[in-house]
């Protein structure tokens, strides 16, 4: 029987083991934790957030978008659902948000060992593998004291994101040594930091509200959600949405700056017009009394900071300084150019039998379960492609 590596046992990589074995081939993963899967246990504030409904171009960010989307729809949306379907998983649907009925990412991880189980697929954990190579057959990985041969190898080591443990980027230093193109990776999905000397008076304030982020003063993007305000700047999932374009922006030399409205629901006039009515009714009470029962009470002084109270209010402005570090980011955007990748198979085009998945590549999503889609996506077509041409 012919063998199938694979470097990576989060969630692309366990899906491209038990695609690989149920194509016929004989699969080892080796992953350098001592349990697979410790990623995807996080998403979703531990709930795990499949995938989504509701899928657009927009929903992803690449330099090469044309073969992003190739990419997905060789796997897409229902070939998901029928898979966790197959794996046991029943699903809910939150705003197009896709979570399994558990509400338990721990659910998903176990489903997928089970299977992986079921189809022999071996697993090496604390197993850190330092390179690969070709050989004369095919591809072998190499840890410090051993050296492991297959036909095919794939990888699925994930990005530089977040702070668990083997989220190095040290797929990225194996794909330059190979001589695959790597488009510079930096943090998505991630808090902000801001310019100014002090922002612990709203630090630990979360408010709904809108963001909209300026390049230049040119207007580039918006979200509505809950705006988590911090002692470095911002964060949120409507600061995540945008945080990319932000990053993107100071990379390319323009400043970046944010307008925060803080009620969304009524425009300046309205807001004046509470604010005089409030003071009709009540003359005993200071303007920062007036606000009390509208916003979180750490919140008023920033905003009597500001010149103009409706302005503060409806336009809160703030510069982006850069993104918190790739510990804080949920996902990278850059990575390997999908330019080396042919979209069907995930394999690469100068390297038959080496095949590449998930968050090394150059692709990320916004926040929804977008991300994890890419996963499944890809450690679906590699492990597929790989398993079937070991037959």
């Amino acid at each position: 029987m012919r063998q199938v590596l694979i470097v990576g046992g989060g969630a692309s990589g366990l899906t491209a083991g038990i695609f690989a074995a149920r194509a016929g081939a004989a699969v080892t993963i080796f992953e350098r934790n001592p349990t697979v899967g410790k990623k995807l246990l996080a998403t979703g504030n531990g709930r795990c957030n499949l995938t989504n409904t509701q899928m657009s171009n927009g929903c992803y960010h690449s330099e090469t978008p044309k073969a992003l989307q190739e990419i997905l729809a060789g796997f897409p949306l229902q070939d998901t659902l029928e898979f966790f379907a197959s794996l046991g998983i029943c699903t809910k649907e939150q705003n197009g948000r896709l979570y399994p009925q558990s509400n338990q990412a721990e659910s998903v991880l176990e489903v997928l060992q089970m299977e992986a189980a079921y189809r022999k697929v071996k697993i090496k954990t604390n197993a850190h593998i330092t390179g690969i190579s070709k050989t004369a057959t095919g591809w072998a990985a190499h840890t410090a004291d051993w050296t492991y041969p297959g036909d095919a190898l794939i990888l699925a080591t994930g990005s530089k994101a977040s702070k668990i443990s083997g989220s190095d980027g040290s797929g990225y230093e194996i794909a330059e040594k190979l001589g695959l193109s790597l488009i510079p990776p930096f943090p998505a999905l991630v808090p902000l930091r801001c310019m100014g000397t002090d922002f612990s008076g709203w630090a630990g304030v979360r408010i709904d509200g809108k963001v909209t982020l300026y390049g230049n003063g040119q207007k580039l993007a918006e979200d509505t959600g809950e705006l988590q305000l911090t002692n470095y700047g911002v964060s949120g999932i409507p600061i995540f949405q945008i945080s990319r374009q932000a990053v993107q922006t100071i990379k390319d030399g323009k400043k970046a700056t944010l307008a925060l409205d803080f009620w969304p629901e009524m425009d300046k006039a309205a807001i004046k017009a509470l604010l005089e009515r409030r003071r009709t009714d009540c003359p005993y009470k200071s303007i920062k009394e007036l606000l009390v029962g509208i916003f979180p009470k750490k919140l008023l002084p920033v905003l009597l900071s500001q010149p103009s109270l409706p302005e503060a209010i409806k336009e809160f402005p703030l510069q982006v300084e850069g993104p918190l570090s790739f510990d804080h980011a949920q996902v990278c955007a850059g990575g390997v150019s999908l330019a080396e990748i042919h979209p069907a198979t995930m394999e690469a085009r100068r390297f038959p039998g080496l095949y590449l998945t998930g968050e090394l590549l150059d692709a990320d999503g916004i926040c929804g379960g977008y991300n994890l889609q890419w996963a499944w996506t890809t450690g679906a077509l590699a492990g597929t492609s790989a398993g079937e041409e070991c037959r």
